[in-house]
């Protein structure tokens, strides 16, 4: 029996270690941007704004954020099928859903593109889910068949796309999911060169879900990686989104955005409420 102890106790103290190595290291390397002290915000940046994959735990944060966004005067949810946040977000007049099946053609929503401003992209899932082919399908040709007509849609800014990418993200990596979100990266900032829209790349660490979707292990996991800046909540993360998207002359096209980036910026999205 004390050897079982010793061992469960060796464990323990390892995976404490593990998490304090993880956190000090999340604080000594990551956030390479420091927003502006005085920024000049569009206040019309985000007027429109298109939330795709709402009722999954990034998604559902994220038009979370956009409701509650007094300077959001609509808000368009595409999904496949509809959630009691967006429910409740048609109640109060603010939200249309959208519900679309092909998230390669865009034509049934060529009514509504040219009016949109800003899109949140939380449409994806797990590498462990899905074969290759069908992760590339979902994380590379779905974005980039939406701004290929989003473009065709409309010429003129301010526009911003919002697309979680992830930590880990690398075109030259081992993995295939990361070279696929690397090389989304890459294509979408290609596409966007040359017109007035910007895009940007989240490379969040852990994204704690809503408090209406999350259970006790992921606010066991925010408590433990929150020290190294290695957490962010769905909503403050679309609140980080928002607010890249206001100051429209701050960030260039196709910047990289680490977790405690988003963090700042939400911090001072929060700061000018």
């Amino acid at each position: 029996m004390n050897v079982i102890k010793k061992i469960a106790a060796i464990g323990v103290l390892g995976l404490v270690l593990l998490v304090v190595a993880f956190d000090l290291w999340g604080f000594l390397t990551l956030g390479k941007l420091t927003p502006e002290d005085e920024p000049i915000r569009d206040t019309n940046a985000n007027a429109v704004v298109m939330v795709f994959g709402a009722t999954g735990s990034v998604g559902d944060g994220l038009l979370k954020a956009a409701i509650a966004d007094p300077k959001v005067k609509k808000v368009y949810a595409i999904a496949r099928s509809a959630s009691p946040r967006m429910e409740a977000g048609v109640n109060s007049g603010k939200v249309e859903i959208r519900l679309h099946q092909d998230f390669t053609d865009y034509s049934a929503l060529a009514d509504i593109l040219g009016e949109v401003n800003t899109v949140l992209w939380g449409l994806g899932t797990s590498s462990l889910k899905v074969d290759d082919a069908t992760y590339t399908k979902i994380h590379v040709d779905f974005p980039v068949a939406f701004i290929t007509a989003w473009l065709s849609a409309r010429k003129t800014g301010p526009m911003s796309f919002h697309y979680v990418t992830g930590m880990g993200t690398d075109a030259n990596g081992d993995q295939h999911w990361a070279r696929e979100k690397g090389r989304a990266e890459h294509e979408l900032a290609m596409l966007a060169t040359g017109s007035d829209l910007r895009t940007f790349s989240y490379r969040s660490a852990f994204v704690r879900p809503t408090s209406e979707q999350a259970n006790v292990l992921d606010y066991i996991g925010e408590m433990l990686l929150r020290p190294g800046k290695l957490v962010i909540t769905a909503g403050e993360l679309g609140s980080a989104m928002l607010e890249i998207s206001a100051r429209t002359s701050e960030l260039a096209n196709g910047t990289l955005i680490d977790n405690a980036d988003s963090i700042a910026y939400a911090e001072a999205y929060h700061s000018d409420q």
